[in-house]
Parts: C-alpha cells; structure tokens; sequence
C-alpha cells in the first residue's frame, strides 16, 4: 500500500514539477477557429416565448455573416515561405499540403478578400427567418429599420437578413442605411479620441507582446518548412500565426481544411489564445483600459431609447436592425456586462479561460432584446446573445426582466459622461 501511495504522489508531482500550465486551454479544433468560427445554429425550442407574453418590438445588433479573409496578407506571406523552402528542398509533405490548401483560397476568394460568402448570406437570412418565426406578428403590416456600416459585407449582411423577411412576408416597409453617418453607432473606433489613444499607448502593446513570445509553439513552422529551414529571428513565429489565421479563417469560406494535418490540438489552442487576447485586450474591457468598451455607449443608448420609446407606444418601428463588426459587439457585450462578455483581471494568461472570442462573436454574432408585454399589461425584456435566452443582469438568472429594471440597468452600464445627461441619475446607482 506504502509503495503504491508513494508511486500516485510521485506521479502527481511528476506532472507538477513538469510545469504543467493550469491557465493552458484544451477547447475543440471548432471552437479554436476563434472569431472566424461559423454561426452556431441555435436550439429554436430553448427561445420558446411563453403564450402570457406578446412581443411588441425587437433591437437587433448583429456582425456581418461567414466572409472569406479580410486580406491575402497571410496567404501571401506563406506561399513566400513555402516557395523559399521548396527551392531549398526543405519543404515537408504538410508543408506541400498547406501550399495547396493556400492556393486554393487564393483561388476561391478571386479577388473577393473580405467580401460576404454563400455560407454568411445563408447564416444571415436564418437568423431571420428564425427572427420571424418567433415574432411572426412584428413583420406584418409593421415598419423596420435597418442600418449597417459601409463596408460591402455589412451591406451584404443587411440585404440577406432584410430580404428573407420580405421573402416570408412582403406586407411590412422595411427602410435601408448603409453608409459613414452609421458610423458612430456601428464603427464607433473610427472617431473615438480615448480609444484612438489608448490603441497608441504601449500598455496593452507589452502585454500582447509578452504574452505571443511565451505563448507561441516552437513546433508549428519547422514541421511545415522542415527543420534545416535558416529561420531568421521572429520568422518561425511569423510562420505560426499565419498559418493560424489561413487555417482556422477556412471554415468561414466553406473551404474544407483539416487543422489536425498541421497543428496538434495543444499548439492550436495555445495559437488560438494569442489571437484571443488580442481581441480582448483591444475590443473589451480590461483592468488597463474602459475605453475600447465605452466607445460603443452611444449605440447601447440608442438601444435604451428606441426601446423605451416602444414601451411607451412612441417608436413607430416594430423592429430595429443594426449590422456591424466583431469590433462592434465585442465592446457593446462588454458594456452590458452580458455573461461571458465581461472579465476584468491582473492576470492575463487567464483570459482564454473566462472570455473566449469564439463565444463572444463567432461569424454573424448578434443580440436581440426583445420586449414583451404580458396579459396584465406589465413590460418585460428578454435578451438573447447568439439566439439563445441569457439573464441580463449579472448575478441573477431570471431570463425575463421588467423593462424598468432592465431599463435602470443598462443606463447604470453607460459611463459617466453619459450617465449624468440621463434623467433620473443617482450617482449612487453607478456600477
């Protein structure tokens, strides 16, 4: 018994004294797709309204749909390797692979980086074809308004999502904006002095930094290149995160990539943990800065309003629609405090376990609030993130809030420049 004891303690601290990293993560090769990862189709019976409740106005915000890469930036920089060590004979048989796998989206984007694919168009008009089943009475014989940023995938995005509710019931006027005056409210990062300056600071630039040198798998670009590949200094980690953002960017673009051929499942993680961070530390709240999610409070006001202006029977739309970026929802999540959107700490290498961009705003991520009035005639919102029913207010797990209640809330999560022109303000009350 003795020595069987001492043999499990031994190897307890084998695995200890190995280093074994308690912040690493071990989430699926899908989910570590990361921002890139395609829309998750919701369980419509989990959204199921209670037949007490009659909705009477939905604000919708969503991130344009599935795209093929932003840029040929990362395909470009890994064929230039993977040229240089075929030339050299270094070139391993995945390396091979992965040059023909970037051929391939080359050759499928064709000119179209960045622009709306089949799989986007499709994701956008489920979400409202779903949208109208649920509230088959707001798009009939109703007004909608819709607004996006400029940028064509948005457009896109609101043209696919505007045209599937014409498609399921063409009695309603839905009214169309595309264009820079939606700027503040979808790309709010394009003006926004504070978060201009902090963007500048170095403060979020040495944490990023140190953490992507400790964080990077040395294994990754000598597999693909071989091992007799002369690496300059930076260049294996350069290898790494390009071939990051080509793999794991080919789900979005329906193209069919296996991440196992050239990452283990450890390496991917740790790859998609840089990227992860990234996001966080320059789109959502952190202990070094508010103001990458402050920038998006003119958008969460506008949502206090129009829907307070349905409570009280004075916004003449039934349904509002806004299509932006990941860099529109992931501040606007984190302003709201919505579980798993939010996550302050001094320790950084834990984020990937408590804020996971594939959550936050995988492909066509949205959030809609919608307001119900029951048979007594009392207002109550519900907010569903990603089309799934999540409590509003932290701490509490009621997914039904008075709109009053919901209504202080969020004015409570507008910073204070804003929060002192609100009606009824109470410094009192602030977060």
């Amino acid at each position: 018994m003795r020595k069987g004891l001492f043999i499990l303690f031994s190897m307890i601290f084998g695995l200890t004294a190995a280093g074994a990293d308690p912040t690493a993560t071990d989430y699926s090769y899908e989910q570590c797709q990361g921002s890139a990862m395609p829309y998750p189709t919701p369980d419509m019976a989990l959204r199921a309204i209670p037949d007490s409740l009659t909705p009477i106005y939905v604000n919708h915000v969503g991130r344009h749909g599935a795209r093929f890469l932003s840029s040929s930036k990362y395909t470009t920089a890994l064929l230039r390797y993977l040229n240089k060590a075929d030339s050299l004979n270094t070139i391993t048989p995945a390396g091979r692979e992965l040059m023909n796998l970037c051929n391939t989206v080359v050759s499928r984007t064709a000119g179209r980086w960045g622009a709306l694919d089949s799989l986007g168009m499709a994701e956008q008009r489920g979400i409202a074809s779903r949208l109208h089943a649920l509230t088959p009475k707001l798009f009939r014989d109703t007004k909608i308004n819709a607004i996006s940023s400029y940028v064509p995938r948005c457009v896109a995005s609101m043209d696919e999502f505007t045209h599937q509710l014409t498609r399921l019931d063409n009695k309603v006027e839905i009214y169309t904006s595309s264009g820079r005056q939606n700027s503040p409210l979808v790309r709010p990062w394009t003006d926004d002095r504070d978060y201009k300056e902090y963007m500048d600071s170095e403060g979020w630039h040495d944490v990023y930094d140190k953490f992507l040198d400790a964080t990077i798998p040395a294994t990754v670009a000598p597999r693909i290149l071989g091992a007799k590949y002369p690496f300059s200094p930076g260049e294996a980690q350069d290898v790494a995160l390009a071939m990051y953002k080509v793999v794991a960017g080919c789900g979005a673009m329906s193209v069919n990539a296996d991440a196992a051929r050239f990452f283990t499942r450890e390496e991917y993680n740790a790859l998609w943990s840089v990227g992860n961070i990234h996001h966080y530390l320059t789109h959502s709240a952190s202990t070094l800065s508010q103001a990458p999610m402050n920038m998006t409070a003119a958008l969460l006001n506008e949502l206090i309003e129009t829907m307070d202006k349905a409570a009280k029977g004075e916004n003449e739309y039934s349904v509002m629609l806004r299509f932006g970026h990941a860099e529109t929802m992931m501040p606007l999540l984190a302003l709201m405090r919505l579980q798993g959107c939010y996550y302050m700490t001094n320790y950084f290498d834990t984020v990937g376990l408590h804020w996971q961009d594939f959550h936050v705003v995988p492909m066509a991520s949205n959030i809609q609030m919608i307001l119900l009035r029951s048979d007594s005639g009392r207002l109550y919102v519900r907010v569903d993130f990603n089309e799934v029913p999540t409590p509003l207010i932290p701490g509490k797990s009621t997914i039904y809030t008075p709109w009053e209640s919901a209504k202080e809330y969020l004015t409570r999560c507008l910073p204070l420049y804003l929060l002192t022109s609100c009606e009824n303000f109470h410094p009192a009350t602030i977060l």
